[in-house]
């Protein structure tokens, strides 16, 4: 127990004669220095650009400090590491760390931070297909959603004989009375029904639904619109999705879509569906579910031949992802001093080679 408390200064105790002190007085300190694994991941599949590039932006861009990309960037950031709350970035905007990533360290206005607070980002995520007055940023959501897939695909340097696509739905647990809300008498809660379709550890669709639905509904209209794209790219790739043989002698014995699903909804917050809106609420889903992208080629990547090869996202964040480090600013380069007793440090190194190649391999003239 503290023995004294300040403003200023927590006292501990002495060890072996000497007081021991805390104090929030160190300066420019990140607890997710491992972050930069995530700049390194998106250099390597170009994940946020193109994702910004769905959105249209009809504000004055004379008048605005933060740009399309660097909300985004700043939204799918934030939940790969946990921040799956906007009213976290009120205070995330001043992280060191944040503005290295949305490559912004100063803002251009005195009364603004580098990235973006809670009430930017609230009218990125309330945005529509058509701007309004309030709401200037639009989206396409047609191509929000072949971008999964485009991912998908790139991942892969020739194409496989066969792929399988796992198709569920699972329930989202609503509190509030948020548009589309139904009881479920399956799951016994009031929940959206959302559908995802995954092929092994690749997530391709995450269609939010009211649950008042079948769980198959609009389950082939999501297949064919896969199907479709893939198929301009693998024309020759056998496609296969759950029927009945598929589901009992293949999907039941491995189970492993659940594992995924897990994954979205727990680690990476896909599930955090509170806005009034489906509108809204879908969007939310599509930004976790680029966190999750990013995360999954993160692992794919950078973390191949490692322990954590096969670990969850969740367990990437703690591991590699949350390290504390002293950030140093200078004329010529911004240091990030990690701690040196990370336990994860030899991964860490091995990623980060790994995705810089990667993102050179990219960067290279064809």
């Amino acid at each position: 127990m503290p023995t004294e408390c300040s403003a200023e200064r927590f006292d501990f105790g002495v060890v072996e004669g000497r007081a021991v002190e805390a104090a929030f007085d160190a300066g420019l300190v990140t607890s997710d220095a491992g972050a930069l694994l995530l700049g390194a991941t998106d250099r390597a599949i170009d994940l946020v650009d193109r994702f910004a590039d769905c959105f249209r932006d009809h504000r004055r861009q004379d008048l605005i400090e933060h740009a399309v990309g660097t909300l985004i960037g700043q939204r799918v950031f934030g939940i790969a590491l946990g921040y799956e709350d906007l009213n976290d970035h009120d205070e995330l905007r001043h992280d060191p760390l944040m503005a290295v990533l949305a490559g912004k360290l100063t803002a251009r206005r005195e009364d603004c931070a580098p990235v973006a607070g809670k009430s930017t980002l609230n009218r990125l995520e309330l945005g529509q297909s058509e701007p309004s007055r309030y709401h200037k940023i639009a989206y396409d959501a047609a191509a929000i959603e072949a971008l999964p897939v485009t991912l998908f695909l790139e991942a892969h340097k020739r194409p496989p004989k066969q792929i399988i696509l796992d198709l569920d739905a699972t329930d989202d647990p609503l509190h509030g009375h948020q548009e589309g809300r139904f009881f479920h008498g399956y799951y016994d809660c009031y929940c959206y029904l959302p559908l995802y379709v995954f092929c092994g550890r690749h997530l391709l669709a995450a269609k939010l639904r009211p649950s008042d639905i079948d769980a198959s509904a609009g389950s082939i209209a999501e297949v064919e619109r896969i199907v479709r794209q893939i198929r301009v790219r693998w024309p020759f790739v056998r496609t296969e999705a759950g029927d009945r043989i598929l589901y009992e002698d293949i999907y039941c014995a491995r189970g492993e879509m659940e594992n995924r699903i897990k994954e979205c909804q727990l680690d990476l917050y896909a599930d955090r569906t509170s806005a009034a809106t489906m509108r809204a609420n879908q969007l939310r889903l599509w930004f976790a579910s680029m966190a999750y992208a990013l995360l999954c080629a993160l692992r794919r990547i950078g973390l191949a031949d490692t322990v954590f090869a096969d670990a969850t996202c969740g367990t990437i964040r703690l591991k590699l992802l949350k390290i504390g480090a002293l950030v140093r600013l200078s004329v010529r380069r911004v240091k990030i001093a990690m701690a040196s007793a990370c336990p994860a440090a030899e991964q860490w190194g091995h990623a980060a080679r790994r995705l810089t190649d990667a993102a050179r391999a990219r960067a290279a003239p064809v």
